[in-house]
């Protein structure tokens, strides 16, 4: 299976060559959604790029298990408040209700973005009994240590045979003496230890038997044991956004040493920041979108609905490592952008072959083709394999100026086009068919938001009108 492929590894700050650590088989954990709110556009921008590197790596041959978990407990907020128990008591559903309803949300609109399904999809509840079991041997090697019914990670025990933070590149002590704002639990030894299980109060919705309490799984944990249970104690890629990897997978690399005493994952990657009309996505700043919004037009931002093809477009646009703004005008760019990638396809189609073989054209194709895999070999680099694609059009012109070009030359141009883009970009480029999903997302995102809204009178009128059209829609998955 040779390949020139070299990603960029975030524990080493370069670019490595790919090799991986069994054969042709490749092991990938990617930090997937915690499932008490919409998934938002930076969250999407950060699965597509895995599923460009899934789609990629099969692309290549190998055998890949790509695993992405749903993280539906242990994922605390300041004051030690699970996000999902909070969320059910605001709107007095069950916790696991919470936990489906968004996990269903999730990957509605992870599919309109056309992302293929992982491997294997865990949840972090349904594996509570791997995390005690790494919690007691924590435990008994010094490394974890019980206060008050709580499980911490012991930091500086920890330091003694590996070095905590090594990932972020975070000295904890200069963290400490530049930080007044950082404050101590009393039932830890030291600041930075962090929660392997934490007690649970009595009012609190999620909750597990354990030998230490009756309580829940600090976050971090869940990503160790279920990338172990799946992966093995090593496997080649670990990935999520770059805020996750202070400290959640500096916490991964402890607990997964601590636990194994092997490095868990061979290459770290990490995708950039979303941000929106130059400033960062919040809630809090008013200044944030949600997918559906963007593809429904029903937001503040911007002035129409837009086919999430075109956005997943737009993302490719910059490379993954790279924080990327997005506009109104940046994604008008884009749509013109790829208007013009149809254009120039529907050229390729309308040339006229002959049956005769053009060596000369022939070789020219494949030196273009080799330019655009080198681009993906260099990090993923999509910007580039994309400005690669655009540059075929000199070929296509100077096909249409001798129309000399043969019927093998054609059909290889076509399906090289064909691979990188629909295969492995995961881009649908066929005009006609396009148009017709986005006026399909278009309704379904108007009809979600309306169902949302309790407008069922709205709802019920775009449903009814796409059943005349025979469009059947079930409303109960």
């Amino acid at each position: 299976m040779p390949h020139n492929l070299h990603i960029y590894n975030s524990l080493t700050s370069s670019k490595e060559k790919f090799k991986p650590l069994r054969n042709n088989t490749v092991g990938m954990y990617v930090c997937g959604p915690t499932v008490y709110s919409n998934v938002h556009l930076g969250n999407c921008r950060t699965f597509i790029s895995f599923d460009i590197i899934f789609r990629y790596l099969k692309y290549l041959g190998y055998n890949v298990r790509y695993v992405r978990n749903i993280t539906d407990v242990g994922h605390l907020e300041d004051n030690g408040e699970d996000k999902i128990s909070k969320k059910a008591k605001v709107e007095q559903l069950e916790p696991m209700e919470i936990a489906q309803k968004y996990t269903n949300s999730f990957r509605n609109v992870i599919k309109k973005f056309n992302v293929l399904n992982p491997s294997i999809e865990p949840i972090a509840s349904g594996h509570i009994t791997e995390q005690i079991t790494i919690i007691e041997d924590l435990i008994k090697k010094g490394l974890a240590y019980t206060s008050n019914g709580s499980v911490y990670f012991d930091i500086s025990n920890y330091n003694q045979i590996d070095t905590y933070g090594k990932l972020s590149g975070r000295n904890l002590d200069k963290i400490k003496s530049n930080s007044r704002s950082l404050s101590s639990q009393d039932d830890k030894k030291n600041e930075f230890d962090f929660a392997l299980w934490k007690k649970a109060e009595k009012n609190h919705l999620m909750k597990w038997k354990s030998p230490w309490s009756e309580g829940f799984p600090g976050w971090h944990l869940e990503c160790t044991a279920m990338s172990n249970k799946y992966l093995g104690d090593e496997f080649d890629i670990h990935g999520g956004g770059i805020d996750l990897k202070f400290p959640h997978h500096d916490c991964e690399i402890a607990q997964a040493v601590g636990y194994t005493g092997k490095q868990p994952a061979k290459f770290w990657i990490h995708t950039n920041m979303l941000t929106l009309n130059n400033k960062k996505m919040s809630k809090s700043l008013d200044n944030n979108i949600l997918p559906d919004e963007l593809f429904s037009g029903n937001n503040k931002f911007f002035s129409k609905p837009y086919n999430p093809n075109i956005i997943r477009f737009f993302f490719l646009q910059a490379h993954y490592r790279n924080e990327l703004d997005i506009s109104e005008n940046a994604i008008q760019a884009s749509e013109k952008g790829f208007e013009k990638l149809v254009e120039m396809i529907d050229r390729i189609n309308n040339l006229k072959a002959s049956k005769n073989n053009n060596d000369d054209f022939f070789n020219q194709i494949k030196e273009w083709e080799k330019n655009c895999f080198n681009c993906l070999n260099d990090d993923f680099n999509t910007p580039m394999l994309i400005a690669e694609i655009f540059n075929s059009s000199k070929l296509i012109h100077q096909f249409e100026k001798t129309g000399a070009i043969g019927l093998r030359e054609k059909d290889y141009f076509l399906t090289v086009l064909e691979t990188l883009l629909n295969d492995i970009l995961g881009i649908n480029y066929n005009k006609s068919k396009s148009d017709n999903d986005s006026i399909l997302e278009i309704l379904l995102s108007i009809r979600d938001n309306a169902r949302e809204k309790k407008d069922f009178d709205l709802s019920d009128s775009i449903r009814d009108q796409l059943n005349k059209l025979g469009i059947k829609l079930n409303d109960k998955n």
